[in-house]
């Protein structure tokens, strides 16, 4: 009982996947169609894109391009504003989670080094915003935008066409924000300069990279590209396989699984037709709110044609509650370890910033026509 509660704990959405499959079962019981619910695509590039953004980290890159933005003399406005846009632009080559994961403690680092402690919280939930904002402007920059991307057999004129102008918006309003508050002139000296690490390694992680974005554009096949990235990590780079993020890709599996048990059933079918065929956006972006937007881009694709109000729907729909995008647990996770962290008031100050940018985003993609 106690591993349970700790794998619960540790991977809420794979346990809750794996139940959802599970039930699932009883409408659909096991049998070979089972093999083609599993989109094998999605999770090779999901697997190549991990194990090389998990290298980057490992070579110090992050860390070193953001000292050298830091560094020096700085107005106080300026360093949020880049503490904010590092994660925004970021998160659009490697994923909103990673981006968080490296910022938000550097972020806590850098206001305590110029004694500005004070700004944390509310640089921290911009921070959650704009990972989850940027995140959505690439097909690689959330794993829900690379399953869309790849079922619908998107090309890259149809994606940014739909996204671009809710990324800019998004740009727009996260400027706006962090030049808000009290301005001085600030010194950052950082302790102990970041370096590169493993330059070599490097280089041929910066290859695969090109490659996977290949495969996402689809100029390579993706079974070429899980042998070229599994020989050239088990030549140069065993330590990566183990930090590749496996309950993600269980998760995908386990909802593979279930949108396809579902889609079996004929009056499930037409419930979640008929509910997406009013509004595939606002109801692909409600769904985000309980379960989060991955698992509900998995789900709901099943059932709809509207990949533009899917996209948009779940993109946009990261935002608002803390489950809506896993992103924003972890940026929670990351801001409780800072000094003086209040989680009531980071979950005030959170929510009202989320609702803020639902409404400011909504009101945009009707403006654009996607919604």
């Amino acid at each position: 009982m106690e591993r349970l509660k700790s794998l619960f704990k540790g991977e809420p959405v794979l346990c809750i996947s794996a139940l959802c499959a599970l039930a699932s079962m009883f409408l659909t019981p096991p049998s070979a169609v089972y093999a083609g619910y599993i989109d094998f695509r999605v999770l090779i590039l999901l697997f190549g894109l991990m194990a090389v953004v998990a290298g980057f980290q490992d070579c110090g890159l992050f860390e070193l391009l953001a000292q050298r933005m830091l560094s020096g003399r700085h107005r106080m406005r300026t360093i949020t504003l880049m503490l904010v846009l590092l994660p925004f632009f970021t998160s659009m080559l490697v994923t909103n989670d990673v981006a968080l994961l490296t910022f938000v403690p550097f972020a806590i680092l850098v206001l305590g080094m110029v004694g500005r402690n004070d700004q944390i919280l509310w640089v921290v939930v911009l921070q959650a915003l704009a990972a989850n904002l940027g995140s959505m402007a690439t097909p690689v920059g959330n794993p829900q935008n690379l399953y869309l991307y790849n079922t619908y057999g998107l090309t890259a004129g149809d994606f940014f066409g739909v996204i671009l102008p809710l990324a800019a918006v998004s740009l727009a309003a996260l400027m706006v924000c962090s030049l808000v508050g009290k301005d001085q002139i600030l010194e950052v000296q950082f302790p102990e300069q970041a370096k590169l690490r493993r330059p070599g390694r490097l280089a041929v992680l910066c290859v695969l990279f090109v490659l996977c974005l290949l495969c996402v554009f689809r100029v390579i096949h993706e079974w070429l590209l899980l042998a070229v990235v599994l020989v050239t990590l088990l030549v140069m780079g065993r330590d990566l396989l183990r930090r590749v993020d496996y309950g993600l890709l269980l998760t995908f599996v386990c909802f593979f699984v279930f949108s396809g048990n579902l889609g079996q059933s004929e009056a499930l079918r037409e419930v979640l037709t008929r509910a997406l065929a009013w509004n595939t956006a606002l109801v692909s972006g409600l769904v985000s709110q309980v379960i989060s937007n991955v698992p509900a881009a998995v789900l709901l694709s099943g059932f709809t044609q509207d990949w533009r109000g899917l996209l948009v729907g779940t993109d946009v729909g990261g935002l608002g509650t803390p489950v809506a995008s896993l992103a924003s647990l972890i940026a929670l996770r990351l801001y409780m370890k800072a000094p003086g962290a209040n989680m009531g008031r980071y979950l005030r100050v959170f929510t009202v910033a989320n609702i803020a940018g639902l409404v400011i985003l909504s009101a945009a993609a009707v403006l654009f026509g996607n919604m």
